[in-house]
């Protein structure tokens, strides 16, 4: 029986760690959807890494936008009849200018649309998907900053969103166990990115370390988790 290439959906993939996730899953002889907000800049990515036809796809997706979502599934359906790996990288508005007393609510909101609704605008696309074929892999990639264990004051748009998302994490899994869809939320931890800064101690491939790692694991792996360099961490 010849041997079943997975497929796997990056969002928020032009850049930074998930750029390195594609990369990374595309070495495992994964076929990536690359997306991002600007079909040229995902096209423009996609020749960069020099991948061959049909190991890297270059997509256009906003996953703030339904209408965006909605025509990527219908392309994507066309194209293809599984997806067993979905990596909700896509995040924005680390409002480190922001306090939550004063917070602009419209900024909240935004962060809101991408860093929650965008996540689960994409699960909701790909778990059927996923139940056809008995197979999943979804990774919500978090943050510390929206653990309970580690939260504080300020950047209060972008800690409520990865909250929100740590606990959509955590409702999905506990709904699609046994189903072979394993779900489970990333802290990279601090990588120097554009949103990270030069400073940061991690590099890009070890921020897509876990990540990937969650991307791949066996049919036994852990599922409602939240990890950090291969480990658990509190929620």
């Amino acid at each position: 029986m010849p041997q079943v290439t997975r497929v796997a959906v990056v969002t928020g993939a032009n850049r930074g760690i998930g750029l390195e996730i594609a990369r990374q899953l595309a070495a495992l002889d994964l076929t990536v959807i690359l997306t991002a907000r600007d079909r040229v800049a995902a096209e423009a990515t996609a020749a960069h890494l020099g991948a061959p036809e049909r190991s890297i796809v270059p997509r256009r997706l906003d996953v703030a936008d339904q209408d965006s979502v909605d025509r990527f599934a219908r392309t994507f359906g066309q194209e293809y009849d599984r997806m067993d790996v979905l990596v909700n990288n896509a995040g924005a508005y680390y409002d480190t200018f922001q306090q939550a007393v004063s917070a602009d609510l419209r900024i909240v909101e935004a962060a809101l649309q991408v860093n929650l609704l965008g996540a689960w605008r994409l699960c909701q696309v790909v778990i059927p998907l996923m139940r056809h074929h008995g197979y999943g892999r979804i990774v919500n990639v978090s943050s510390g900053a929206g653990a309970f264990a580690e939260a504080g004051g300020g950047v209060p748009a972008y800690r409520t969103s990865k909250a929100a998302l740590n606990m959509l994490t955590v409702t999905l899994a506990a709904e699609l166990r046994g189903s072979g869809i394993l779900v489970n939320a990333a802290c990279p931890g601090w990588v120097r990115t554009d949103m990270g800064g030069p400073a940061a101690p991690k590099s890009v491939e070890e921020g897509a370390d876990t990540p990937v790692w969650l991307a791949t694991l066996p049919d036994d792996g852990p599922t409602g988790g939240f990890f950090r360099d291969r480990r658990p961490i509190p929620w």
